[in-house]
């Protein structure tokens, strides 16, 4: 009988785990973006959640403070 290669085998035979120069693989390369994302967007929605508190407090230098964090987070990701 033939015997069953594991799914790690498998990506292994395949080279699709290939590390660069410094051992970075591109699979680390992709947890990483999917991280990245995950807290820009909690963040945006943080920022979000507060400006509307500060808008129904009627807090304008906070609503200021956070408009400008929310523009300037804006801009770096895009």
């Amino acid at each position: 009988m033939k015997e069953k290669k594991t799914y790690a085998e498998l990506m292994k035979s395949r080279n699709t785990q290939k590390t660069e120069e410094n051992g970075v693989t591109i699979l680390d390369i992709y947890i990483q973006m999917v991280l990245d994302e995950a807290l820009y967007k909690q963040r945006l929605t943080f920022l979000r959640e507060e400006i509307d508190k500060a808008l129904d407090q009627r807090d304008e230098k906070r609503f200021n403070d956070l408009s400008a964090q929310y523009a300037e987070h804006c801009l770096h990701q895009s």
